[in-house]
């Protein structure tokens, strides 16, 4: 599909991701606004809470340090434990350090006093972000996020990571959204593979793809057409459906 839309890459941090004890949803959701929102999403990476990972994940995707894509989200290793360390890893990709930000404490401390509780040095780390950063709000509990570069960090806890990308989201220059029609057939993949290569070719700006699944009354397929264009998605959706007789 062609697009003129701004790319993006998606970096999951946690080693509880690689073992498998914890399912990312963060990375699924995000893809879906982007789409919606005018973002080509390029690139999906997870990497553990590892320093030396973390720093040259983000010197890779950001292209505000010569990476490939010209936004980068990440997700965990931002909260009060010993091995959240994603502010220090992000700062030092962006050859800075990581300090207390006077307005994240602040807004932890005012959480803390609603809440009747002490801000610990623990629930102070929260409050931790590169040098030149700028806060991302969170509706949620509080502890910011942050933006540096083009790199924009939140939060693992998949509520605070979607109130995260509501607030960050509109603030960005986006492209156009993504459009699509999809057609379900009830035939195998193989069956359908010739009529939708022809008509991919027909359109090289949209994006053609077949996803099928198997029930109860057998192998079926759903096609898929999307792109940036409703007329011409409209057009190839036309031929599709003339080719296959539906």
């Amino acid at each position: 599909m062609h697009t003129d839309n701004p790319t993006a890459a998606i970096l999951v941090i946690g080693d509880e991701i690689l073992s498998g004890r914890t399912r990312d949803s963060n990375a699924h959701h995000l893809a879906q606004v982007l789409s919606a929102t005018g973002f080509d999403l390029r690139e999906i990476r997870v990497v553990a809470d590892d320093q030396e990972q973390i720093v040259a994940a983000v010197r890779a995707l950001d292209d505000s340090l010569g990476g490939a894509w010209n936004l980068l989200f990440t997700s965990g290793g931002i909260g009060p434990t010993h091995d959240d360390i994603t502010a220090d890893a992000v700062a030092a990709a962006h050859d800075t350090t990581a300090q207390i930000h006077p307005q994240a404490r602040a807004a932890l401390q005012a959480r803390c006093d609603r809440m009747g509780t002490e801000l610990t040095p623990n629930r102070l780390r929260m409050a931790r972000v590169p040098v030149g950063a700028t806060l991302i709000e969170n509706p949620v509990s509080a502890a910011p996020g942050f933006s540096i570069g083009n790199t924009h960090v939140m939060a693992g806890v998949p509520e605070v990571f979607r109130g995260m990308v509501d607030w960050l989201i509109p603030r960005l220059a986006a492209g156009r959204p993504v459009r699509s029609q999809t057609v379900e057939v009830r035939r195998g993949e193989s069956d359908v593979a010739g009529d939708l290569r022809a008509v991919a070719a027909l359109f090289p700006d949209l994006s053609l793809g077949s996803y099928p699944y198997h029930d109860e009354r057998g192998w079926g397929t759903n096609l898929v057409v999307r792109g940036l264009d409703e007329a011409r998605i409209e057009q190839a959706m036309d031929q599709l459906k003339r080719r296959l007789e539906l």
